[in-house]
């Protein structure tokens, strides 16, 4: 037997999930939850090996829920079940440590198979957040895209910067004045998309790793 946890706000979606689960004998529901703070107090007594999370709940996020369910019950796992499919709430589930990302249109047997899915080592994605993850290795790096625009001068300079050097030593070694420097910086920062010479080295660092 399958035991599963389900942790959403909405009573009616609540009831529906639970109703879904109940379509295969093999699945228990053992615990519902309307909010985070409720599923972290709750499950660790339950121990479910399957949670059906949303994201979009009161105070604690579901992501956020998620990241401490893990550490809570590490074999425990989470499949999101939301009605978001922007690609920073995929990933950031997913680094949380949710195994699954399905939208809640999904029909029950979509669901089944899900859980399924996830008791013999998978991990389902409905079709459009399959094809969103996939069309996000297939863009050129942003930081990338943005260090190829900076002009010669500007990448003289962020190599010099990523190297230590502060703006008097730079500007020594490419005979230019202070002033002129911090000057390349600022369109450096602005091309960028930075506010720091930190975040100016990372996203220069990262594209050159791509």
């Amino acid at each position: 037997m399958t035991r599963i946890a389900i942790v959403e706000d909405n009573k009616l979606i609540r009831e529906s999930l639970v109703d879904f689960v109940h379509t295969d004998p093999e699945y228990q529901c053992v615990c519902t939850c309307a909010t985070a703070e409720e599923a972290l107090k709750t499950l660790p007594k339950h121990q479910p090996d399957i949670v059906l999370m949303d994201i979009q709940l009161p105070n604690l996020s579901g992501i956020e829920c998620t990241a401490r369910l893990k550490q809570l019950l590490p074999t425990a796992q989470i499949i999101m079940v939301t009605v978001y499919e922007d690609t920073e709430r995929i990933f950031k589930a997913l680094r949380a440590g949710a195994c699954g990302y399905l939208l809640k249109c999904c029909g029950p047997e979509e669901l089944v198979s899900a859980v399924r899915e996830v008791r013999q080592g998978g991990a389902p994605m409905s079709r459009e957040i399959a094809r969103k993850v996939i069309a996000s290795f297939q863009e050129p790096p942003v930081a990338a895209a943005q260090v190829e625009g900076l002009s010669t001068r500007e990448l003289e300079i962020l190599e010099l910067l990523a190297a230590g050097h502060p703006n008097k030593q730079i500007a020594s070694r490419l005979g230019l004045t202070e002033s002129t420097v911090r000057w390349h910086l600022w369109h450096v920062y602005n091309k960028l998309h930075v506010r720091s010479r930190t975040e100016a080295v990372l996203k220069f660092q990262s594209a050159r790793s791509a």
